[in-house]
């Protein structure tokens, strides 16, 4: 195995978005020092889930997940004292993810042009709602008001019975993943121009925009139709959302003959499958309901897990939507050993979710637990609290 990425990564955010990205880069084997608020620490540390429900800062699933394999460093930028450390600590940096609204880190000394005069090779990638332009650049948001402005809100649920059914929001914090990944996979490209005798530079990563690209497919049709996406299915002869026995539901695919074909033998081989109209790919388009009626009656005669796999032996594709239990028994996670322990201080032994990308020469996911607030402040900073009480004393550290 090769030794770990030879790089220094501050991450001056809370929450998800900018963790995740940080996170994508430490469990690959960057040095990620996380500056938190003293005292306080990332907001996610009181957030939750907690195990118990019994609140602790040390012991939140959210923040558990996001700050594997990094450093914390107890460090407040709103002192003097505070943002002279900071810029000590960026100025051999080679990556700084910021997610300070537009304009907030330059009021204070601390923004690109600023810390890229003491350091040029500075790549910062800054995560905000809206992006640092625009006309909302200023606006606060939540993964709620994102999720919909995104366009991918409208989108959902793909396949609804009818308009009836009102758009939703994706589970979790869906969208602010999508901007940390945004700002990661910005970063390292960054840092390849660099390495080619580039200089440092400043991302801008949106999240709205990098939820918005990841669904342009979709979107892209209201340029081509000269209407919104209808998200219904009528008309759309892709796929269908069918409830298996049990409960739990699966998606056959029906995007060509082929693909129908195989979908039709392993129901059985019924006779009206190869009877006009559902003979024929138009056929079927154009009387797509009365065929999910037709797949309902089935689907709710077979479990999940008896239609994944007889769809699959016939050579068609058919996925199982898999609830939370589902993912964590799945055969092929557990085969691929995507489930890594990690003990921690205060939470304990915890499963964790391992990157799912396989290397062959490096082992890349979470190994460390995330860090205790402040934990790593003197190690890195070489400020012993007790030893600098005027620091201790105006909150520096």
């Amino acid at each position: 195995m090769t030794d770990a990425l030879d790089l220094k990564v501050v991450e001056l955010a809370e929450f998800v978005a900018g963790p995740y990205c940080g996170k994508l880069l430490s469990d690959f084997g960057a040095e990620v020092i996380k500056v938190e608020r003293p005292g306080i620490g990332d907001r996610a540390r009181h957030l939750g889930p907690f195990a118990g429900d019994r609140p602790d800062p040390e012991a939140s699933g959210t923040f558990l997940y996001l700050n594997t394999n990094k450093k914390s460093v107890a460090l407040d930028i709103e002192t003097e004292e505070g943002r002279t450390l900071f810029r000590q600590l960026v100025a051999d940096a080679d990556v700084l993810i910021e997610d300070r609204a537009p304009g907030e880190l330059a009021a204070m000394g601390l923004g690109y042009d600023d810390l890229a005069a003491i350091n040029p090779g500075l790549v910062m990638v800054s995560i905000t709602p809206f992006g640092q332009t625009g006309p909302y650049a200023g606006y606060r948001a939540e993964h709620l008001n994102l999720y919909h402005a995104s366009g991918q809100g409208y989108l959902l649920p793909m396949w609804a019975i009818n308009l009836d059914v009102p758009p939703c929001q994706g589970p979790g914090y869906l969208g602010l993943y999508d901007g940390g990944m945004a700002g990661a996979t910005a970063a390292l490209a960054a840092l390849f121009w660099r390495g080619s005798g580039g200089t440092g530079q400043h991302i801008d990563i949106s999240v709205q925009h990098a939820m918005m690209h990841l669904e342009r497919s979709q979107l892209r049709r209201y340029v081509d139709d000269g209407k919104s996406p209808n998200r219904t299915g009528k008309g759309r002869l892709l796929e269908s959302l069918v409830e298996c026995k049990g409960g739990e539901y699966a998606v056959v695919i029906l995007s060509s003959q082929r693909q129908w074909e195989g979908l039709w033998r392993a129901m059985g081989k019924p006779a009206w499958g190869m009877e006009p109209p559902f003979d024929t790919q138009k056929g079927r388009s154009e009387n797509y309901h009365e065929l999910r009626k037709r797949l309902a009656e089935w689907a709710i005669t077979v479990t999940q897990d008896e239609l994944f796999h007889a769809v699959q032996a016939e050579g068609s594709a058919a996925a199982p939507i898999l609830t939370a239990e589902g993912v964590f028994r799945s055969e092929q996670f557990r085969g691929r050993g995507h489930f890594t322990e990690i003990s921690h201080p205060v939470a304990g032994t915890l499963e964790y979710v391992a990157q799912p990308t396989k290397l062959s020469d490096f082992d890349p996911g979470p190994k460390r637990p995330a860090p205790l607030l402040g934990a790593d402040t003197e190690a890195v900073l070489g400020q012993d609290p007790a030893g600098r009480p005027e620091l201790s004393h105006t909150g520096a550290i």
